[in-house]
């Protein structure tokens, strides 16, 4: 019996692409197949999208149960709780067996787009990324608010990311006001770590520096800008929704029950 998706196949098409992009401008560590499940596991950083099973083809339901064993003892080897990251190309027959269980869903997010041609881009400051990644990551570290721990993690990151990388920072004297990594990947460019300091939001830092990063990519053939924003960011959602970005799909991350 032929397995049917939800999504037509030109839906599934664009989801494809965007996952694509998405892999190359945010690399894990280590990547393993399993069928068309990329399993993907990062040591040294603990984000959910670097350490993750990402399936990839909604007809690749055979022994599901055992290749989540797999997946499941290389999670154990790094330390990491088996995550499952569910978009439209998982298919439904992969969600109906982790219904089954009774594996929770968690983390919704949106991927969200938008052309670059006529748009705020044109009127945007010009701005030239840092070159010094150190400089950066301990300017994205006190803007996001995150650990110090994560440094490493996040160099071996930025210094794996395949496509060029423009690292943006938004600076007042030496303080930083407002971070992000624009990947530009042929036609695309991706938005990553987008973070305003939380004593200077609301002040239009995070929006100036997302239109001098989309320039910059316009500038070396960016065609149009893409990124992942949680579902549950009201104040990230309503910054890109006004900025012209729309909703493209939605994915979600799924964990077995604790034993």
């Amino acid at each position: 019996m032929a397995l049917v998706s939800r999504h037509p196949a030109s839906v599934l098409a664009i989801v494809r692409r965007y996952e694509a992009a998405g892999f190359r401008a945010w690399p894990a560590a280590a990547v393993h197949y399993d069928g068309t499940w990329v399993v993907r596991l990062t040591a040294g950083h603990p984000a959910k999208r670097l350490n993750s099973v990402n399936p990839l083809d909604p007809g690749d339901v055979q022994h599901i149960p055992e290749r989540i064993g797999r997946a499941g003892r290389r999670f154990d080897a790094y330390g990491r709780p088996l995550t499952f990251r569910i978009s439209p190309l998982s298919g439904p027959v992969l969600s109906s067996h982790l219904d089954s269980e009774g594996w929770s869903t968690f983390a919704e997010s949106l991927v969200m787009r938008l052309p670059l041609a006529g748009t705020q881009v044109d009127t945007a400051m010009d701005q030239i990324p840092l070159k010094d990644i150190s400089r950066f990551i301990g300017a994205a570290l006190k803007v996001s608010g995150s650990d110090a721990s994560l440094r490493p993690g996040l160099s071996e990151i930025i210094g794996a990311i395949q496509p060029e990388a423009g690292l943006f920072a938004l600076e007042e004297g030496t303080e930083p006001l407002a971070t992000l990594i624009c990947v530009h990947d042929g036609d695309l460019a991706g938005l990553f770590e987008v973070a305003t300091d939380k004593s200077v939001r609301n002040k239009g830092h995070g929006r100036n520096l997302i239109l001098s990063a989309l320039k910059w990519a316009r500038l070396r053939g960016a065609r149009e800008a893409w990124l992942q924003v949680e579902a549950d960011n009201a104040p990230a959602l309503a910054l890109y929704r006004s900025l012209g970005f729309d909703e493209v799909y939605r994915y979600h991350y799924r964990r077995p029950p604790e034993t």
